[in-house]
Formats: structure tokens, sequence, C-alpha cells
């Protein structure tokens, strides 16, 4: 079996903190040979798409063959794994992988749903589980839901790792600035949350697999912020799912499942859904060691008994 990886430049990954850098790992323990590329190795020659790839040797991290010219479906499986942002790169990479899916190869995630779930609207889908939410452009409603609710966060729809996330409340002076700037003027839409208070006590990743919760860890913000997420500083520690973060998963798996989002990660805060994250989803490392869980090695396990 074959299996490609399309990520970042694999010589930048840290292999002791990389979720990708894992599965990479784990699949060489399955005696799969593992290649990698980046987005633009991809290439399409009328209607067959190819690659410009080469081999991976995890172990010792990390041993690379030489660039080798192929045709994707010569590949089992693709691992769409490169990090946000989703800009127009990411989507023609998305598009040059549906070319392989139409020739049979099975790419995870989905290309197709990696462009329609945005992280941050994707959760829409689940509102009833979110707290109170409003994505506008327009201050005057910006602001006024920002009144309702008494404080809020502000998100960009494409931010990653928690940046750019701002805590306001209505009260704040110059709130009609703030908001004129990010939302650029009211042209470009913002999603706007109640702030959850319990965020102190930690935000939930839970990593799905094919639908079913495989793992979770709790990350606490560091002191002075209540951003949780661990490029921003903040501390993992290990967890178990509540009964409402069971039903949560439970909610969401048919739908991941059925639009083909095999590896997920959902954040929960209080109960609450928060977002639902698709590209290339963190947490592996720091769930096999917080929670001595054999993380990677079930993920590709479970791949190969779906594909086989």
């Amino acid at each position: 079996m074959k299996q490609l990886f399309v990520l970042d430049p694999i010589e930048l990954i840290n292999p002791a903190k990389d979720s990708t850098a894992a599965l990479i790992e784990a699949a060489h323990r399955a005696s799969i040979e593992v290649w990698g590329c980046t987005p633009a190795d991809l290439q399409a020659i009328g209607a067959k798409a190819r690659v410009v790839a080469r081999t991976i040797i995890p172990d010792p991290w990390i041993t690379l063959g030489e660039p080798v010219n192929l045709d994707l479906n010569a590949f089992d499986c693709i691992w769409m794994r490169k990090d946000p942002p989703v800009n127009e790169a990411f989507l023609y990479a998305t598009h040059l992988l549906e070319v392989a899916e139409r020739d049979g190869v099975l790419v995870l995630n989905k290309p197709s749903s990696l462009r329609a779930w945005n992280e941050k609207l994707g959760a829409l889908r689940f509102s009833k589980l979110m707290a109170p939410t409003l994505v506008a452009s327009r201050v005057n409603e910006l602001k006024d839901f920002a009144k309702e609710q008494g404080e809020v966060v502000l998100k960009p729809l494409g931010g990653k790792g928690g940046q750019g996330v701002i805590r306001v409340a209505n009260a704040a002076e110059g709130i009609d600035a703030l908001l004129e700037l990010v939302t650029t003027q009211e042209q470009m839409p913002v999603m706007m949350q109640k702030f959850l208070p319990k965020v102190t006590e930690g935000d939930k990743r839970i990593l799905l697999v094919n639908g079913d919760p495989f793992g979770a860890i709790n990350r606490r913000p560091k002191y002075g912020d209540f951003r949780s997420n661990l490029a921003l500083g903040g501390n993992a520690e290990a967890t178990e799912l509540t009964v409402r973060e069971k039903n949560i998963c439970d909610e969401l798996g048919p739908s991941l499942k059925n639009e083909g989002l095999f590896f997920v990660g959902i954040d929960v805060i209080g109960g609450m859904l928060s977002e639902i994250n698709v590209t290339s989803p963190t947490g592996i490392r720091e769930v096999e060691r917080l929670m001595n869980i054999p993380l990677a090695d079930q993920v590709i396990q479970c791949l190969l008994k779906d594909i086989a």
C-alpha cells in the first residue's frame, strides 16, 4: 500500500508536536509506503492528476527520497494535511486532488468538503449546539448583538490557532472603530459569539475519526489570556468526555462521515460547540502523551479497515 501526504515543507515540521508527523510514523509502522509533497507539487495533464513526490522514511526523523513524477492514482490514499490559511493555493490544490478522486483515489479529507466546511461557518450547521452566534459585516448589527449578549468574542472567518480572536464588552469605548476595523469597513463578515466564562476551565479539543470520537484533551488559557490554543501558550491536560460532549459527537458524527471528513477536530467550551476543524486538525501528540493512547496508530488502523 502507498499513501501520499500533501503538507507544508516537511523539513519544517517538528515531529515531537505535529499530528501529520504522528500519522506518517503510524503509517510507516503499519508497513505502508509513505510519500510526501507540497501543494505546489500537484499537477494535471489532461484528465490525469500527477505529482512530484518523495518517499518518506520517518524513523529516525527524517529520510527523504529523490523527487519522482508519478500518477496520483499510484496511491491508495492521499492525505491533504496542508495547514491553513485556506487561500487560493489551498483551494486550487483541492481541485487538483479532485481530479485524482474522480480517478478512484481516496482523498482525506474530501476536497469538496474542505472547501465547503469553513472552520468557523461549518459549525453553524449545528447552531443549536453553539453559544449565541452572529456572522455579519454591518457594524450596527454586530453592535446590537454585542449589547444583547453583554460580552462577546470576535473571530475572523479565515483565522487559525486563535489568531485575531478578540474579547470585547458591549460598553467598550471605541467599539464602532473596532468593528469597522475587523470588518474592513463593513466589507468582510466576522463571527461574533457570546463570551463563555467557562473558557477559563478549558477549551476541549475532541478528535473524531470517521465520525467517532477517538480522543480528547483539555486546553487551558495561559495566565492573562482567554484563548486556550496551544500555539498561543495554552496548557494541555488529560480529560474525559462528558455526557453532553458525547452527545455533540453523536450529533456531528453522521454528517462528518457522510461528507468524507475522516479526521476532524472539534472544539467545545462549557458544553457548547465552538469550531469544527477540518483542515489539518492537531492534537494527536497531546492525546497520546496525556491519555496514553496510541491514537495515530488507531487512526491508520481505522483507515485500513475502512478501505479493506
